[in-house]
């Protein structure tokens, strides 16, 4: 057993049991963003979070513990994703990465916007023309120091 089987027991009772992510961080008692995640295999989940976790999947304790183990994060299997929804944000990154970085050095200076203190919002948004897909992603910057 490793960390991939449990994420796939995780998503197939996730789908037999018709569960939301919604529902699951709800019972969690954190975001669905993070959760979820944590549910993919990109967080690690602390003892309490591991064993509610485990209650709503049916996982043993020892697929709970694995729940606890640090990851490997980066889920792609090939440097450009071919999951076209995925590809999309290789795209906008892409197309909008430099812009992304000029205008966060021009507000901020030299550094980076962290990936480890950050949270994310996924939201739909109703609108005439069809609904939209908001995306709220917000990092603490990070400054390069001189050393």
């Amino acid at each position: 057993m490793n960390r991939n089987d449990v994420t796939e027991k995780i998503i197939t009772t996730k789908v037999s049991k018709g569960l939301k992510w919604e529902d699951v961080a709800a019972k969690v008692g954190l975001s669905k963003e993070w959760v979820t995640a944590g549910c993919l295999g990109q967080m690690t989940f602390d003892a309490a979070q591991a064993k509610t976790v485990g209650a709503i999947f049916g996982l043993s304790e020892e697929e709970q513990k694995w729940l606890q183990v640090v990851p490997y994060k980066g889920s792609l299997d090939t440097a450009v994703p071919t999951d076209p929804l995925i590809y999309r944000w290789y795209e906008i990154v892409n197309v909008y990465g430099t812009t992304i970085k000029e205008l966060i050095h021009e507000e901020f200076g030299d550094g980076i916007m962290s990936a480890i203190d950050f949270k994310m919002d996924i939201t739909r948004e109703a609108d005439p023309k069809g609904d939209r897909v908001n995306v709220v992603l917000s990092g603490k910057f990070l400054p390069y120091k001189t050393y």
